[in-house]
């Protein structure tokens, strides 16, 4: 079985930081304010993605915990099972592989069957060399989203949120600070440290389109 992503996670009760960390310690944390009694809203996030994580509170510490760990372990065979179609490759198209419909003009498929294994291998080795071309653009693609998909679900009501939007996705980093500057502190400290990953990440994928010309 092949070792598990590491992933990191911050959780806020209302506007106000809980943590952030491993899913587990995130979510414990997040447990004790609940049976403590705090009636703020918990969000867990997916730093990575900016997805808020689907968590039952309900129940017990150990009826917790039991749950939590059975989502883990799911989701690690899951990834499992992917890395492991993914590493089939075009010499082993058994495995994993899945049929679908593909349009292409006559001169594309004439082409296709004219390369070494023909067109099913062909196109497995086209998309991949596309992926690795694209490894830098697409990473700094996810970022954004994952900073965007945060910023709308924490800061969607906030005074500014539109122009700041509009900041962000222009690349400007003094309108963008200007207009985050009200928001609570703690949204406003995560949606910076995302949006800082967002434009490194921009920043990478047009150094390495550069070096590929």
């Amino acid at each position: 079985m092949g070792e598990e992503k590491q992933r990191n996670y911050t959780g806020f009760a209302g506007h106000r930081l809980i943590a952030s960390g491993e899913l587990m310690e995130v979510a414990l944390k997040a447990k004790e304010r609940l049976d403590r009694g705090d009636s703020a809203s918990i969000l867990i996030f997916e730093d990575e993605t900016g997805t808020p994580v689907d968590l039952d509170f309900r129940g017990t510490l150990y009826e917790f915990l039991d749950k939590l760990e059975k989502k883990r372990a799911r989701r690690a065979e899951a990834e499992t099972a992917v890395e492991e179609t993914r590493r089939s490759g075009p010499g082993r198209p058994k495995l994993g592989v899945v049929s679908r419909e593909v349009s292409l003009l006559p001169r594309h498929w004439e082409w296709l069957n004219s390369q070494p294994g023909g067109a099913s291998v062909t196109l497995r080795k086209l998309v991949e060399e596309a992926k690795r071309n694209s490894a830098g653009a697409d990473r700094a693609r996810r970022s954004q989203e994952a900073a965007y998909k945060f910023m709308s679900i924490m800061a969607g009501d906030f005074p500014g949120f539109e122009e700041s939007s509009r900041a962000f996705f222009a690349n400007d980093p003094e309108r963008f600070e200007q207009l985050i500057q009200p928001w609570p502190e703690d949204v406003r400290e995560h949606v910076r440290r995302l949006v800082a990953i967002a434009r490194r990440d921009l920043e990478n994928a047009a150094r390495e389109d550069r070096h590929s010309r």
